[in-house]
């Protein structure tokens, strides 16, 4: 065999940081070694793989199609060390999810999942759907789970659970004892709404796509508990999914407001690399969520 896990992993590294001490420094190795084990892959296969831009390193057209095999491999082989060493089944996980999924969901999966393998952890990154699409193409995380879709051809986006938005107000507002919103109202309503690039921004926008551009929308919020501060203080009414309005609703400090004309029905997304190895924690996850 040519190359080395080393070797791999340094490439990996250097691809990640596009910056020889940063991957230096992940690796605990020294930037002579790192760059002597970049070099000696490259020069064992005649073949470059970033190009040289001052003392960045981009990845390159070569270097960007071997990635993925080259993370597959790498993820195959630190698995198979773990269970030699560690005798576990699965290992921790790095897991990212949109902020209604990692606020109200994923708190019972990770207990679940930590249930199943007690020595494993979850690393739970929380950010909008664009943020967590990114992270998985850059295969910073091993696992989405997302409220929009995302298409993108390195992507593989199953479904997982169903959803619906409920559109909402304080119980002092003029619409609160309204039986069903009208065009009217709901163009004379001062609306507050998740940040664009957000799953649940992308349903709202899907559904009200035919008046988007006549709403008076006040406020864009990138936390769903903002939203629902700010509502409560009267500064509008919003569009947030159920999921995280039930206990609201069940206090009365919100009250729902009925638009039966608009489809605000969603599904909620598992996603992966199409080239991520499915090692054995992303299998208990999966698993963990069919439940």
């Amino acid at each position: 065999m040519k190359y080395t896990l080393k070797q791999l992993q340094v490439f990996l590294a250097v691809a990640h940081h596009q910056n020889v001490s940063r991957a230096a420094g992940e690796l605990s190795m020294s930037q002579s070694a790192v760059s002597g084990a970049l070099k000696d892959l490259e020069s064992q296969f005649a073949i470059q793989l970033f190009d040289r831009v001052g003392k960045r390193l981009q990845i390159n057209e070569l270097g960007t199609r071997l990635r993925p095999d080259a993370e597959a491999l790498v993820s195959r082989a630190l698995e198979l060390e773990q269970a030699f060493s560690l005798h576990h089944i699965a290992g921790d996980l790095k897991v990212g999810a949109t902020l209604t999924i990692g606020n109200y969901l994923c708190v019972p999966l990770m207990r679940d999942y930590m249930a199943r393998t007690p020595d494993s952890r979850v690393q739970l990154e929380v950010a909008n759907t664009d943020t967590i699409a990114r992270e998985i193409l850059d295969f910073k995380i091993d696992i989405g789970m997302i409220e929009g879709e995302y298409h993108h051809p390195e992507l593989q986006l199953e479904p997982w659970r169903e959803d619906e938005l409920v559109c909402f107000c304080a119980p002092d507002h003029p619409l609160a004892n309204v039986p069903e919103l009208t065009t009217a109202q709901i163009l004379a309503a001062q609306w507050i709404l998740r940040e664009p690039g957000s799953g649940t921004r992308q349903t709202f926008d899907r559904a009200f796509h035919h008046h988007l551009y006549r709403l008076d929308i006040v406020l864009e919020l990138q936390h769903t508990e903002a939203i629902k501060r700010a509502v409560e203080s009267g500064l509008g009414v919003a569009c947030l999914s159920t999921i995280t309005l039930q206990d609201a609703f069940e206090r009365g400090t919100l009250v729902p407001l009925r638009t039966p004309q608009f489809d605000l029905r969603r599904t909620l997304y598992w996603v992966l690399h199409r080239h991520k190895y499915r090692s054995a924690g992303i299998k208990q996850w999966l698993d963990v969520c069919t439940l």
